[in-house]
């Protein structure tokens, strides 16, 4: 006779393994028994399984006292006193992680076989990620140990008509089994457990009243509380908490969620009008039914709020900063809130660099822009008008600051060779913007030809639309798909009647009359090149031409470097001149060449943290907090959709602001967007990875071991099982279950 016993806790599955070798062994015409201990069945509480295997009729009714070996499902029950009865020489067979060894080390004398069916079962779907049922795994373990073949598993499972799941774990199972050594003799019997000083009782201190349960001691797991990172948060450029401001907004907490983004820009209005919103993009809602409309919910917050700036005490150090757009300006903001005196050296009649130049007023109000840019001046930043710094006067900055942050922009525009051409007739995008947005320029009645596929290509066509064309195109060397400008951007141009040509390269202007055509070929697209977009290829023979009176190149641009002298060396961000101290700092586009708004804003805070880092000595936490101070840091996970419990949420879709009637738009520069009139977006946000105080944690409890504590929620582990109900019904992907 054969006697196993099993060793678990209430609601591995104990009971039902014994039946499964039972039926392995019966299929063979063998006497089995398999029965379990009970009256300690309760979820969490350890038990006992027993299973008898002989050739001959068994007839013996009691417990197994003494078995030939021991399997234990659960490692936190793998204790000296599994080895009370247990016959010397024996296998033990433990669901573990813990290597073969080690386990084998705690048992001399006796043989150890190990699997870790916890996370088989996981892999399998087996029970919930929580609390995964590791019987039919074991089963396939025991299989392994003991040599039976696998077409018994087989013959068992489809007998007791387990799914398909669970005989593809017992196989993986069967596989990845772990064999100790033989021992070199065989171990002593056990007959009682070894003392080890007292032992807590489940029942403690009682006084009269109904005694208190130590449920916990019954736990193999327990919840934890994390703070994953949201992947709006990951991938705004800004380095925006989208997550947090949103937490406010959607219980209509305004101020806080302006201040929540004054953490780390200075430009919520700006950005929530013009970001191309890569955060929106990364929204896990999006597989749900829309992603949070994030940006027209920043821009409410700017609109709506209202919040005091704090500056730390000053101190004595000087930072000039070279150029007034969203870098330059960015940095000045941070470097003032942290005390340093900032002046800011602005080669134009205004500030705000590309924020005024280079983007039309309507996406862009200049009241909007003035109100952002004057808040950062009213902290006491000292601005300088029409001061174009030269490589001396760059070195003259260094001998009177303590830093100087280089953010001069991406100024100079790349061309294209058409011929010989009145310049007139062919005309940088940037410097038409400028024109355009000063007042400076018309096209009446004339048909425009914008070459280009980003931002500033169609901000050129949207403007000289604006500005009384006849007719706008744009021609593009590649397909929609591989177009930079702003989605909205592109929907928006042709919504307002302007043509776009996809795959077509400019060759030549060539007179025709009293007007212009622009001679082009088609184009295919190749292999992907440097930037990952496919590389457009010349079609032989497909030349064309398209009637024209201006041209608009928007081919990019690139950084100016003629205000650092010869043989300066840049670093990581940072200048080397070689003839002085100072730290010279270049950020924004001029380093980093991304060409967004957010972008920018983003490297001017890193900056103007870095040079606190280089003069201060000190790390640098973002400051303003709202409700008293800085939430708890997010953890690096960045939480995907697979994370998340998305059946809990309910469906709605996204909410869009109004927009003037195209017919308007056509002729006019005001505001295109009029933006949400309330913050019912906010509460679309899943908050992935942050709890939001949704409750269902403590609800579904069936111990009432959840108890709130402020804003935050606190396990009892004294009384916690460790079931994970609470892991399974939390949405959001913050409470997690870990091994004890």
């Amino acid at each position: 006779m054969i006697e196993l016993r099993i060793h678990g806790r209430g609601g591995q599955g104990g009971v039902t393994l014994a039946k499964i070798i039972a039926q392995m062994h019966f299929a063979q015409g063998r006497s089995v028994q398999a029965f379990g201990l009970y009256a300690a069945e309760r979820s969490g509480a350890p038990l006992q399984a027993f299973v008898r295997i002989d050739d001959q009729r068994i007839t013996t009714r009691n417990l197994i006292y003494e078995p030939d070996h021991g399997i234990i499902l659960d490692p936190t029950l793998l204790e000296p006193s599994i080895l009370v009865g247990l016959k010397p020489g024996g296998w033990i067979v433990v669901n573990t992680a813990a290597d073969v060894a080690e386990v084998a080390a705690r048992f001399p004398g006796y043989r150890v076989a190990v699997v870790d069916a916890t996370e088989i079962a996981r892999r399998h779907d087996l029970g919930t990620r929580a609390v995964p049922i590791v019987n039919t795994t074991l089963a396939g373990a025991v299989a392994a140990v003991f040599d039976y073949p696998m077409e018994w598993v087989e013959a068992a499972f489809a007998e007791l008509h387990f799914p398909p799941e669970n005989l593809s774990a017992a196989r993986e199972a069967y596989q990845a089994t772990r064999i100790g050594p033989v021992p070199a003799e065989k171990g002593k019997p056990v007959l009682a457990p070894q003392a080890t000083g007292r032992v807590r009782g489940l029942v403690d201190g009682n006084l009269g009243s109904p005694p208190p349960i130590h449920t916990g001691q019954w736990a193999t797991q327990r919840p934890l509380r994390h703070r994953f990172t949201p992947p709006c948060n990951h991938l705004c450029p800004a380095g925006n908490d989208v997550q947090g401001f949103l937490a406010f907004l959607a219980k209509d907490r305004v101020d806080e969620a302006l201040a929540t983004l004054y953490r780390t820009s200075p430009f919520p209005g700006v950005c929530g009008r013009v970001c191309p919103a890569p955060c929106m993009e990364a929204c896990n809602r999006a597989v749900l039914d829309e992603p949070v409309n994030v940006r027209d919910m920043e821009r409410y917050a700017a609109d709506h709020g209202r919040v005091r700036l704090e500056k730390r005490p000053p101190r004595r150090e000087t930072v000039s900063i070279i150029g007034s757009g969203p870098a330059g300006l960015s940095a000045a903001y941070h470097l003032t809130l942290l005390g340093y005196r900032v002046e800011v050296y602005e080669a134009g009649e205004e500030l705000g660099g590309v924020l005024r130049t280079g983007i039309p007023p309507y996406r862009l109000p200049r009241d909007v822009l003035d109100r952002e840019i004057q808040r950062i001046f009213d902290l006491g930043v000292q601005a300088h008008l029409s001061s174009r710094i030269s490589k001396v006067g760059l070195l003259e900055l260094t001998r009177r600051s303590a830093a100087v942050y280089v953010a001069t922009g991406l100024q100079e525009a790349r061309s294209l060779d058409l011929g010989q051409l009145d310049r007139e007739v062919v005309r940088q995008g940037i410097d038409f913007l400028d024109r355009a947005n000063r007042g400076e320029v018309r096209v009446d009645g004339k048909r425009v030809v914008v070459v280009g596929g980003g931002n500033t290509a169609f901000d050129a066509a949207r403007s000289a639309q604006r500005l009384g064309a006849a007719g706008v195109s744009i021609v593009y060397r590649r397909s929609r798909e591989e177009m930079p400008a702003i989605r909205e951007e592109i929907e928006e141009a042709l919504e307002e009647g302007i043509a776009i040509d996809y795959q077509v390269t400019p060759l030549r202007l060539q007179p025709d009359r009293d007007a212009w055509r622009l001679c082009c070929v088609r184009t295919e697209l190749g292999e992907p090149d440097e930037t990952g977009r496919r590389r457009p290829i010349t079609v032989e023979g497909s030349d064309f031409h398209v009637p024209c009176d201006l041209v608009i190149l928007a081919l990019g641009q690139s950084g100016d470097l003629s205000v650092f002298p010869e043989g300066t060396e840049v670093r990581e961000g940072q200048a080397f001149l070689g003839l002085t101290d100072t730290p010279v700092f270049v950020g924004g586009d001029l380093r980093t060449n991304e060409g967004t708004v957010a972008a920018a804003i983003g490297d001017g805070r890193k900056t103007a943290w870095h040079i606190h880092r280089v003069l201060g000595g000190e790390e640098v936490e973002a400051f303003g907090f709202p409700a008293g101070g800085p939430p708890e840091p997010l953890e690096d996970h960045v939480v995907r959709p697979e994370d998340l419990r998305l059946h809990l949420f309910e469906r709605s879709p996204q909410h869009r602001g109004e927009a003037i009637s195209v017919a308007l738009r056509r002729s006019s520069y005001a505001e295109v967007h009029a933006g949400l009139p309330d913050t019912s977006e906010a509460r679309r946000c899943l908050s992935c990875g942050v709890c939001n105080e949704c409750d269902r944690c403590r609800t579904f409890c069936p111990e009432g071991v959840v108890r709130k504590a402020g804003s935050a929620y606190e396990f009892e582990y004294e009384y916690c099982k460790g079931c994970g109900l609470c892991a399974t019904e939390c949405p959001r992907n913050v409470i997690l279950m870990t091994h004890l």
